[in-house]
């Protein structure tokens, strides 16, 4: 009896040595991944935020572009820049880009004035009522003030008698335009051709050159000798009436001689344009008469004369093609080049045609008489010299609809063809990020097909499996 209970006690003893051995060595391991985990998260902590954060948002608030990362690498003055908030009402989504620029640059400095604090710093750099999340650049003796509207922006506009509103964040563009700016002496200028019943520029577009760093100035060539000389670039948009023979022989030998000019200019009713056309003329390149109709289905939206055309690969459209971007022209003239298609960027499908009746036209049906695509709607061409010249065939291309209906794929064109023209300048060409929808662009062809498949197709596939399954339970209770 007594050599069991002593065989009892030595089996207890040894289930209590092994429990607690089981027990001391799951309190080792749980110690030991709890001190991994803090070593982990102290440094993960220590780890630059573009390393440690990803941005899942579907406008991505939380990224900077390749175009900003270029610009801050090629820093070499120091950037200060100020950030005007009170104490816990910091933007969440603007204190996250403004760390990435910190991480970015060694060159760039971010420094909180609470106007509590600093009540009169901002006075320095501004006359405008400074409100909290704004922000102030500098370097140097060169600075600019950016306000929260500049960075949060909203548009206001009427449609159908209704009142919208459309959001946009626009802080990396903002941001890094800025910095573009402080660092930069000789900023780039645009001199924008009057004198011929031009219409002022879109809104949209003209802040986007602004943004972009690029000084304009209006130019009447009836008023000089010779194109000033700090013309870096001249725009002609939407003219009215037809430039005169002098100064077409002026800016056609401004180019051949290493000028940039950007023409933006379509067909208008009962107005003709052969001393503007004349430019092209030298390179081989026919305006042809009327307007231009689509009958490939794959290249219109909605109507013949809404065109969506091909896209070439060139420096200027390289980036529309990786987003997948449409550019969307209304009333187009046909461009023509002869012996070979080297200067087309946009260009039509082999189907597409010119109708001679143009704003007079009754049928988009083709017609005795009527020119045979395909034709280019957009071109770039550069002379022996270095000289460059882009001319896109649709007055109202940089229009705010339009430019809304390609989701700002039109002034983007715009902006990549002056950057292109005027030197690579990285700065340009940051959109901002709409906080809102953005227009789906989809072919005729695309939204017939879209149509039969949701129509058509899926209703009769249910159909057909509710058929299948009632019959195979009919068969199955007989």
């Amino acid at each position: 009896m007594g050599k069991n209970n002593e065989s009892k006690n030595n089996s207890r003893n040894t289930l209590n040595r092994l429990a607690f051995q089981g027990g001391s060595y799951s309190l080792i391991i749980t110690a030991v991944v709890l001190a991994v985990l803090i070593v982990v998260n102290v440094l993960a902590a220590t780890l630059p935020s573009t390393w440690t954060q990803l941005d899942i948002s579907s406008a991505q608030l939380y990224s900077v572009t390749s175009n900003t990362k270029v610009v801050l690498n090629n820093l070499e003055d120091d950037v200060t820049i100020y950030w005007i908030v009170q104490s816990g009402e910091e933007n969440t989504i603007l204190e996250n880009l403004l760390a990435k620029y910190e991480n970015l640059s060694d060159h760039i400095t971010v420094v909180k004035k609470n106007p509590d604090v600093y009540p009169t710093f901002a006075e320095q750099y501004t006359d405008e009522e400074v409100s909290n999340n704004s922000l102030i650049v500098e370097c140097g003796d060169r600075y600019r003030y950016i306000a929260w509207s500049d960075i949060y922006q909203q548009e206001y506009s009427i449609y159908s008698g209704s009142l919208s509103v459309t959001s946009s964040f626009d802080g990396e563009g903002s941001i890094t335009s800025a910095i573009d700016y402080v660092v930069t002496e000789d900023l780039p200028k645009m001199y924008i051709l009057e004198g011929h019943g031009e219409l002022d520029l879109p809104e949209t577009f003209a802040d986007q050159v602004d943004k972009s760093n690029i000084e304009t100035e209006s130019l009447s060539l009836l008023t000089v000798d010779e194109i000033p000389e700090d013309a870096d670039c001249i725009l002609i948009y939407e003219p009215q009436s037809d430039i005169s023979e002098d100064e077409a022989t002026m800016l056609s030998e401004w180019v051949y001689n290493g000028g940039n000019l950007m023409v933006i200019a379509g067909p208008l009713a009962d107005v003709e344009f052969p001393n503007l056309n004349s430019l092209l003329e030298y390179y081989g390149i026919t305006v042809e008469e009327g307007v231009v109709i689509e009958a490939d289905r794959n290249n219109y939206a909605y109507y013949p004369y809404l065109l969506l055309p091909n896209i070439e690969s060139t420096d200027i459209t390289d980036a529309l093609i990786d987003e997948n971007y449409y550019a969307v022209l209304c009333i187009s003239s046909g461009l023509t080049i002869s012996d070979s298609n080297e200067y087309g960027i946009l260009t039509t499908s082999d189907t597409s045609f010119s109708k001679i009746a143009g704003y007079a036209l009754d049928t988009y049906e083709e017609e005795d008489g009527d020119i045979d695509g395909p034709f280019s709607v957009a071109v770039s061409i550069e002379s022996n010299e270095g000289g460059r010249m882009v001319w896109i065939s649709a007055a109202a291309f940089l229009d705010d609809y339009y430019n809304s209906y390609s989701s700002g794929a039109n002034v983007d064109l715009a902006i990549n063809a002056i950057s292109d023209m005027i030197g690579e300048r990285e700065a340009l060409a940051i959109s901002s990020r709409s906080l809102d929808y953005s227009y789906l662009t989809i072919t005729e062809a695309t939204a017939s097909r879209l149509k039969l498949l949701m129509i058509g197709i899926i209703p009769i596939i249910y159909i057909g499996i509710g058929a299948i399954v009632l019959i195979r339970r009919r068969r199955s209770q007989k």
